[in-house]
């Protein structure tokens, strides 16, 4: 079972990105689905988490406001929309899933993606 995050690239400040994160291998529908970044130097950091049904959304401070996660089980892909960007959401971003409770504690995702970057110029 994988996870496989796409649509990272390179963008300027005040741009948009959508990231993608595909299911493989087996089904994620219904998990707990999450984004992730972590930027050089700096620890993993939550960015959005998703409930299997959508019903619950929460998200990381920094980014409220700006990104909104969404999911469709039928293809099994959860997205990340990213508007407004600045320099500092440059970052590595990583899609994980988990089965149970939206939480926003890393070590409690079990299945992770290999990560797609992100970089915002300023």
């Amino acid at each position: 079972v994988q996870l496989q995050a796409s649509g990272g690239g390179l963008v300027q400040a005040g741009g948009s990105l959508r990231l993608s994160c595909a299911a493989s291998g087996g089904t994620f529908s219904t998990y707990t689905r999450g984004w992730f970044r972590q930027a050089p130097g700096k620890e993993r950091e939550f960015v959005a988490a998703i409930s299997w049904n959508g019903a619950i959304t929460t998200y990381g401070d920094s980014v409220k406001g700006r990104f909104t996660i969404s999911r469709d089980n039928a293809k099994d892909m959860v997205y990340l929309q990213m508007t407004s960007l600045k320099p500092e959401d440059t970052a590595v971003y990583y899609c994980a899933a988990r089965y149970g409770a939206t939480i926003i504690r890393d070590d409690a995702y079990a299945y992770w993606g290999q990560g797609t970057q992100v970089t915002v110029s300023s």
